[in-house]
């Protein structure tokens, strides 16, 4: 059963942490993670989720479409 709270671990598993420190997110893995924990989740439900409960991450996206990916931004120590 898909509880509420899961959305928010899913979404930390789904954080990927570079060599150089940049933490990033793609929403194809936020969507394949959410599997895990039985949410059913489209790209676009997965963006819109991002872009209202992560105020942190901004979309760096290279590519037009719901295939998006997000980079942690502090705006009081730069681009981490």
């Amino acid at each position: 059963m898909a509880r509420r709270d899961d959305i928010g671990t899913a979404y930390r598993e789904s954080i990927i942490i570079s060599p150089l420190g940049r933490r990033t997110v793609t929403t194809v893995d936020f969507v394949r993670t959410l599997a895990k924990y039985n949410h059913i989740c489209t790209l676009k439900e997965a963006n819109i989720w991002i872009e209202h409960y992560q105020e942190s991450f901004k979309d760096v996206s290279t590519e037009e479409g719901e295939r998006r990916t997000f980079q942690l931004f502090n705006p009081n120590n730069g681009e981490l």
